[in-house]
């Protein structure tokens, strides 16, 4: 595994935030490095902060959103080459994606294409995971750079899993050589919405692959734990934080602040507080837990057989526990067709995943049923969690709508998404609501939906309106009748 590059604290680049990112960049005890948001980078057009923030030297890391690793198509390689081409153009170091789906259907299942338009988990079993790892393939011989993974913060839970989160990043790791980001509040999250034990994860998972850790904020509402990255961060986040720092020394730490922007000393006590749980963790070494001593004087205990991965754990349990001198050395011409095995699994394993996972995204997006063995209350909690998340992205890549629409936007929004699915992106999305709009008659006010349309014609061809030529010869003609 080759080794990642000492980041120290970093901050989230946003365009809200940039001049006091500049400010804290480099100072002491500020800015170290800061993480973009891949698909908002150019790299013909590089926003002039983050220029200045790389002639200063300052590593600049992509972050990507949009690949779909965990998806069960291969993945596209525009989106490859796109990444490929931020991560040259930044000068970066390593580039990061998550460990999700974000899109389902299509020609896999003869099933119409639906975009989540969010993060969504993978379930945790063998055909799962063996198409993350071969798409995590896929990746890194497309990409110039080391890779590494984020776990994401989930609301629900797949039936039938095989795996804890640990064995899954466990077993992931060990079959493709990736790097990982840890997000701490993901974790935290987890534990909230799905109760799984922080601990436990990081107990199971190789903290010696972690590249760097992410930290963030969000709120409680109903018993559920909203990953809003909108709110300070909570004492639990820090806390989790400290027992990750007690077991490895994360090459970098980075604060994830993407909305709710507040004043630059927040920002900045904010990351003292990270430092602060930095520097007082006494680190007992990498993977190292309470039962490590246990296992080091010649005692295997039950926590440390919990910490190996799925497949070690399955294997001894069906043929009694193996030691160390008693295991037969594997051959190459076994890895080889242990290798062929999978492959041949491979396109089976795809479908098996595409037809679950379609199954679940068209429940989210589309109203149709439930799949057997999911919590309906929680599926409704995500999909109304689904429809606000596009409410919000389309306000800010469309903001004339919300502008014009008033406090009408957001509930004439939310019942267009419940029968409207996301089949092309954000701003296809926007197109295809106030089409919505004007089609429906919603808000019933005509100063209102004369804004719409107008907004609409000027959007909805190749060039905008204003530049099209019959635009230009209406005008010019309008000139000279009024000069007459």
């Amino acid at each position: 595994m080759e080794q990642i590059a000492q980041l120290g604290t970093g901050i989230g680049w946003r365009p809200e935030i940039a001049d006091a990112v500049e400010r804290m960049a480099g100072a002491d005890g500020g800015v170290d490095w800061v993480e973009v948001v891949a698909e908002n980078v150019c790299p013909g057009h590089i926003a002039e902060s983050l220029l200045r923030l790389r002639e200063r030297g300052v590593t600049v890391v992509p972050h990507g959103v949009s690949l779909g690793l965990g998806g069960a198509e291969r993945p596209d390689e525009q989106r490859l080459r796109s990444l490929a081409e931020r991560a040259e153009a930044l000068g970066a170091p390593l580039v990061t994606e998550h460990i999700a789906f974000v899109r389902a259907g299509g020609a896999l299942t003869a099933s119409p294409l639906l975009e989540a338009g969010h993060l969504l988990p993978v379930p945790r079993t063998r055909d799962a995971l063996d198409v993350l790892c071969e798409n995590v393939r896929i990746a890194q011989d497309a990409l110039p750079v080391p890779l590494a993974l984020e776990n994401i913060a989930a609301l629900i839970n797949w039936p039938g899993e095989e795996m804890t989160e640990g064995q899954f990043l466990y077993d992931l790791v060990d079959r493709t050589g990736v790097r990982l980001l840890i997000d701490v509040a993901n974790l935290h999250t987890n534990h909230v919405n799905r109760g799984e034990d922080p601990a436990k994860a990081l107990d199971e998972l190789p903290v010696e692959a972690i590249a760097y850790v992410h930290v963030a904020g969000g709120f409680e509402r109903d018993g559920v734990w909203h990953d809003s990255h909108a709110h300070p961060v909570p004492p639990q986040v820090l806390d989790i934080l400290a027992d990750l720092a007690s077991r490895v020394a994360p090459p970098g730490v980075l604060l994830e602040r993407d909305d709710n922007f507040p004043e630059p000393g927040e920002l900045e006590r904010e990351l003292g507080a990270i430092r602060g749980v930095l520097e007082k963790a006494e680190v007992r070494g990498p993977g190292r837990t309470a039962g490590t001593a246990e296992v080091e004087a010649g005692t295997e205990t039950k926590a440390t057989t919990e910490t190996k991965p799925a497949s070690e754990t399955k294997d001894e349990a069906e043929a009694g526990t193996v030691t160390e001198t008693e295991a037969e050395p594997v051959t190459e011409n076994e890895t080889e067709t242990e290798a062929r095995t999978v492959a041949e699994a491979e396109p089976a394993a795809r479908q098996r995943l595409g037809l679950t996972q379609a199954a679940l995204l068209s429940a989210l997006v589309a109203g149709t049923p439930v799949p057997e063995g999911f919590d309906r209350v929680r599926l409704g909690v995500q999909a109304r969690a689904l429809a606000a998340k596009r409410a919000d992205v389309v306000a800010k890549v469309a903001p004339e709508l919300p502008e014009i629409l008033g406090s009408s936007y957001r509930p004439t929004f939310v019942a267009y998404a419940q029968g409207h699915p996301m089949t092309d992106g954000y701003r296809r999305d926007a197109l295809s609501f106030a089409e919505h709009v004007l089609l429906t008659g919603r808000p019933d006010d005509a100063d209102v939906l004369r804004e719409v349309r107008r907004w609409w014609l000027e959007r909805s061809g190749p060039t905008p309106l204003s530049q099209r030529p019959t635009a230009r010869l209406a005008r010019a003609t309008r000139r000279v009748l009024l000069r007459r």
